[in-house]
C-alpha cells in the first residue's frame, strides 16, 4: 500500500521534470536563494559611508534655507556679492588698518551730508526731496535671535559641564585638542582675519564638497578607520591605565 501511495508522486515528480524551463527556472531560484544566502546585503543596496554620519543632502545639512543657498553659490551674484562684501571690509580693516567706530563714522558722516544737501537742494531745483525711510528693528526679530543665542550658549555650557564632569575621556581629549590647535592658529592670526578665513573656507568646502562627495567620503572612510586603529592602540597602552571618575551617581533609595 506504502508503494502505491508512493507511485503518483513519483510518476507526477518525473512529468514535472521533462517540463522544459522547470529545471532552469528550479535552479536559478536555488541558486539567486543561495546568493541571498551568502550576500550579506541581499537585495538592499550597501550602506554608503557618508563623513560625520551626514544622511542628509549638504543644502539641507547647512539649514536648507537662504544661507545654505549662498554657501552652496545656488545664485552665483548673491555668494559673489557676500563674499566680495566680507573681502572689502577684511582689506579695509586688516590691510589698511581701519578701525570699526572710524569706518562707522565716516559712512554716517557722508550719508548724512548727501541727504542733507539733497533736501536742501532740492527746492531749488524744483525737484522732489529725497524719501528716507523709516527704519527699526522688530521687536519679535531681535527676541528671537536673543533665544537661539541663549538656547545655543546653554547646550554649549552644558557640553563643557557634561565633558568637565570626568564621564566621556574621549570627548575630554577631542575638546582638548581642539582648543589647542584653536590658540595656534590664534597666535598666527587675529580675531578677524581668523573669522574671514572661516566665511572663505564656508563659501568653498561646502560646494566642493557636494561636487566630490563620493571621492571625499570614500578618502574619509579609510582616514577614519586608520584613526580608529591608532586610537585603539593608544588606548590599550596609555588611556586604559589613566583612573576614571565615577561614571554613575549612585542612584537614591
Amino acid at each position: 500500500m506504502a508503494d502505491h501511495a508512493r507511485q503518483p508522486e513519483s510518476l507526477i515528480d518525473k512529468i514535472v521534470e521533462k517540463i522544459p524551463g522547470h529545471h532552469d527556472s528550479s535552479s536559478s531560484s536555488s541558486e539567486s536563494d543561495s546568493d541571498d544566502k551568502f550576500n550579506p546585503f541581499g537585495s538592499a543596496k550597501a550602506k554608503v559611508y557618508r563623513l560625520f554620519g551626514r544622511e542628509k543632502p549638504v543644502h539641507k545639512v547647512l539649514g536648507g534655507g537662504k544661507p545654505a543657498d549662498v554657501f552652496l553659490w545656488r545664485n552665483k551674484k548673491i555668494s559673489a556679492s557676500v563674499l566680495g562684501g566680507a573681502t572689502a571690509l577684511w582689506v579695509f580693516f586688516e590691510l589698511l588698518e581701519y578701525h570699526l567706530v572710524t569706518l562707522v563714522c565716516h559712512i554716517l558722516i557722508l550719508s548724512l551730508a548727501v541727504l542733507f544737501l539733497w533736501s536742501n537742494v532740492s527746492t531749488f531745483i524744483n525737484k522732489s526731496p529725497p524719501h528716507i525711510p523709516q527704519v527699526g528693528l522688530p521687536e519679535d526679530f531681535v527676541l528671537e535671535v536673543v533665544s537661539a543665542v541663549r538656547i545655543e550658549l546653554n547646550n554649549a555650557l552644558a557640553v563643557l559641564r557634561d565633558i568637565a564632569s570626568g564621564r566621556d575621556l574621549k570627548s575630554f581629549l577631542s575638546v582638548i585638542s581642539g582648543l589647542w590647535v584653536l590658540s595656534i592658529v590664534g597666535n598666527w592670526c587675529n580675531f578677524l582675519t581668523l573669522f574671514y578665513v572661516v566665511f572663505v573656507l564656508l563659501h568653498t568646502i561646502p560646494v566642493l564638497y557636494e561636487k566630490y562627495d563620493d571621492q571625499i567620503d570614500s578618502f574619509a572612510e579609510k582616514a577614519m578607520i586608520e584613526i580608529k586603529k591608532q586610537y585603539a592602540v593608544f588606548d590599550a597602552k596609555v588611556l586604559s591605565k589613566i583612573p576614571k571618575g565615577p561614571l554613575k551617581e549612585k542612584k537614591k533609595d
